[in-house]
């Protein structure tokens, strides 16, 4: 629906030592392709917030995607799309594990689940 934002959230928990870089590279590899998948960059945070060569960095990245037509745009170009995969295999080496999940403003719900 039109006006209801979701947020997609990014948790990335890289190897230790890969944070900055996981970082360079996903302002450089990633992001500038994003919008095209109908993704638009909310916030991006670093946890715990120094580059440490022993330790792992959380790096948390929300989007944002325009009611249930825009995850379903968003979802459909992603999974299509070969450079995206190439992009993440090639980041491998520097990530432990990473998840995505998706959420909504409270006052939203009621509005995006009556479909």
């Amino acid at each position: 629906m039109p006006g209801e934002t979701l947020y997609v959230i990014d948790r990335i928990v890289t190897n230790p030592g890969c944070g900055q870089k996981f970082v360079d590279e996903f302002r450089a590899g990633y992001l500038p392709n994003a919008s095209r998948r109908n993704l638009t960059l909310d916030n991006m945070l670093v946890s715990p917030p120094l580059w440490a060569e022993d330790e792992s960095n959380i790096v948390t990245i929300t989007w944002t995607v325009e009611g249930t037509a825009g995850w379903w745009a968003m979802t459909r170009s992603s999974r299509g799309d070969a450079t995206l995969r190439q992009w993440w295999d090639a980041m491998a080496p520097l990530i432990a594990e990473r998840s995505r999940t998706m959420a909504a403003a409270a006052d939203d719900v009621e509005g995006l689940a009556d479909v």
